[in-house]
């Protein structure tokens, strides 16, 4: 028996016990918004008998809908008889079933997604979110319709997905003020989304994220930052994954910019290397009080002296490992970690500074401002992969952070054999500070 017909055979079981429709539709609607969403779990259970069929056309429980791959093997060729099916299908769950629909998702599409989009934006007044990703054939009309139909719309996630810039670019210097969240992929010619994001088309804009593949070989971005500052003063999430920002300054450019005074997470984690420094740092942070999130995986030059100075006091999350597909981009050791974990001692929950060339001194020093924080006993998580991290050290943090429940040793040259692994949970890491004694 198989995990849906499980869930459906029990389920029924507790519905006959339990007639009632309103009770009925409550457990349908938690087990499927909990674990399988609508599609397809609604769409099975709703052939099982009438009061299923009833429990399972409430509008309510279609709120969330996430499609995949439709009626064909991913990379198999699509038959026009196939694809008439789709359609009449997807378009009687558009009048039948979405009425109330918030969130719409679409993955692995390579036809039919400007006619998805169409007949969703017509057919959903209440659309708030749409993810169209890794899908091809995306048209301008597409975007058109949106602008048309969807005046509730917020969240648009176009990652991986292949489209005719035009449309989005469009859609943005139109109804842009409407937006609040937008992802895409970097390339050629969605940089030109950026561009218009930076001209002010997005006023209340509050999560801007770029990323590209791990295998892309061009992932350098230019990036206006004060004009981006100035033009999404609202942004609270801001993060470029795996691209190399290329700050670019505008000339008779106003200095009265704020900066991102609400940010909340700055990401600019890659895998390779990176160009951005200190100064890089300092002016996309340097009013953003409230960060909360700082992903610096891969950014080699940033120097412990850049973090101590940044205006936030109340850091949760610092991830600044190195993780390098080659030796490019290592540098010789950076000393004042002490005064990063001095500095966050208090807020820590998350801290990763794996393959982090830090002294053994400097190393020692920054677990024991951690390990000071004992009233606070914040940290969750601690990546020291790599480093070289010594047996006292890790008792001084070990002994006093109760909370810990996550710590990475692997490749620390520095411990004895048979300690160099990941320890999950607090017994775990209780044992290894029996060993450690």
């Amino acid at each position: 028996m198989t995990r849906q017909a499980h869930q459906i055979h029990q389920l029924k079981e507790k519905m006959d016990q339990k007639p009632k429709k309103a009770k009925n539709e409550k457990k349908v609607k938690k087990m499927v918004v909990v674990q399988d969403g609508a599609v397809p779990f609604l769409c099975r259970v709703g052939s099982v008998c009438r009061l299923w069929n009833a429990a399972a056309s409430s509008p309510a429980l279609w709120r969330k809908v996430t499609i995949g791959h439709c009626w064909i093997a991913p990379g198999k060729s699509q038959l026009p008889k196939t694809e008439k099916k789709i359609k009449d299908t997807f378009n009687w769950l558009t009048q039948n079933r979405f009425s109330q629909l918030r969130d719409f998702s679409l993955y692995h599409w390579t036809k039919n997604v400007t006619y998805a989009v169409e007949v969703v934006s017509q057919f959903c007044p209440h659309l708030r979110s749409l993810t169209l990703s890794y899908c091809t054939g995306l048209t301008a009309s597409a975007f058109h319709s949106l602008g048309l139909h969807s005046r509730a719309l917020q969240s648009i996630n176009l990652q991986y997905s292949e489209f005719q810039v035009e449309g989005p670019l469009e859609y943005l210097e139109n109804h842009g003020s409407q937006i609040k969240q937008i992802w895409f992929t970097h390339g050629l010619k969605s940089d030109r989304l950026l561009t218009a994001i930076s001209k002010g088309c997005c006023p209340d804009l509050e999560l801007l994220e770029i990323n590209t593949k791990l295998d892309s070989k061009s992932c350098e971005l230019p990036v206006r930052i004060q004009a981006l500052q100035t033009a999404c003063p609202k942004l609270k999430t801001f993060r470029m994954l795996n691209v190399r920002p290329l700050q670019k300054t505008m000339r008779n450019f106003a200095n009265s910019t704020l900066g991102f005074p609400l940010l909340e997470e700055l990401c600019i984690a890659t895998t390779s290397y990176s160009y951005l420094t200190d100064k890089d740092l300092w002016d996309i942070l340097f009013g953003s009080t409230r960060l909360r999130v700082l992903d610096l995986r891969g950014c080699s030059r940033i120097t412990p002296a850049g973090l101590e100075a940044l205006p936030c006091l109340e850091l949760e999350c610092l991830f600044w490992g190195q993780y390098f597909s080659s030796s490019v981009g290592l540098s010789a050791p950076k000393p004042g970690l002490h005064m990063v974990t001095q500095k966050w001692s208090q807020t820590l929950q998350q801290l990763d500074i794996a393959n982090q060339l830090f002294s053994e001194d400097d190393l020692e020093m920054a677990m024991s401002h951690l390990a000071q924080a004992t009233e606070a006993d914040t940290l969750r998580s601690l990546n020291l992969s790599g480093t070289r991290i010594t047996p006292p050290a890790l008792r001084t943090v070990i002994g006093q952070m109760t909370a810990l429940n996550y710590l990475n040793l692997s490749s620390c040259r520095y411990l004895p054999r048979g300690l160099k692994r990941i320890y999950r949970g607090q017994e775990d890491i209780r044992q290894l500070l029996d060993k450690l004694d």
